[in-house]
């Protein structure tokens, strides 16, 4: 089982990004489960939402406690929540950062993701909201889920009116991830 933690702040989407890679798995045959933290449940609070896949049914519905992907929509939570608790070795953390923020230190062995997605979400869709662009780039950095089930994920969660440029970015995500190949450390892409 592959278990993903998202970490955002409310009204950024790790609820709905959560909810889109779940149903990305699910259209791949596999099974799935995605669902929030619930807490202060108020615009720009930190939020955490949870999304499981495996192979055959998933029994547990406990938080992820120990995920094997941790993705952080935000990196001002850096500084108020432990984001990276319980991350497994050799995990993978995917940041929205033009570069590791200093003092961030990643555990050793795991992998980390840099994807600078503000400023694409600010151009493309007018706003910060950048959960279907990592969710694009999650999906670029690991084998969790294939880019054509998460278009198709994108087109049944979200509304037609916003479905459309969401597909862009997640697929502009993906490619500039996936075709940027995975290093060891890091790989930084995105716009700088």
């Amino acid at each position: 089982m592959q278990q993903v933690r998202w970490h955002g702040r409310g009204g950024q989407g790790a609820v709905t990004a959560a909810k889109i890679l779940g149903m990305a798995a699910v259209y791949e045959g596999k099974y799935a489960q995605s669902f929030p933290a619930f807490g202060t449940e108020r615009r720009g609070a930190p939020v955490q939402a949870f999304t499981r896949i495996a192979d055959r049914p998933i029994r547990d519905r406990s938080q992820v406690y120990n995920p094997d992907y941790i993705v952080i929509l935000d990196p001002s939570l850096l500084r108020v929540v432990d984001v990276l608790a319980g991350l497994r070795s050799g995990g993978t953390i995917v940041l929205n950062a033009p570069v590791l923020p200093a003092g961030f230190i990643i555990p050793p062995g795991s992998h980390l993701v840099l994807f600078h997605a503000t400023p694409l979400a600010l151009e493309v869709l007018g706003s910060p909201i950048v959960n279907t662009i990592m969710a694009g780039a999650l999906a670029g950095a690991t084998s969790l889920v294939g880019l054509e089930a998460l278009k198709r994920a994108v087109i049944d969660v979200l509304p037609e009116k916003v479905a459309e440029k969401n597909l862009y970015l997640v697929i502009r995500a993906y490619e500039q991830v996936a075709g940027a190949g995975r290093r060891e450390v890091h790989l930084a892409v995105g716009n700088n």
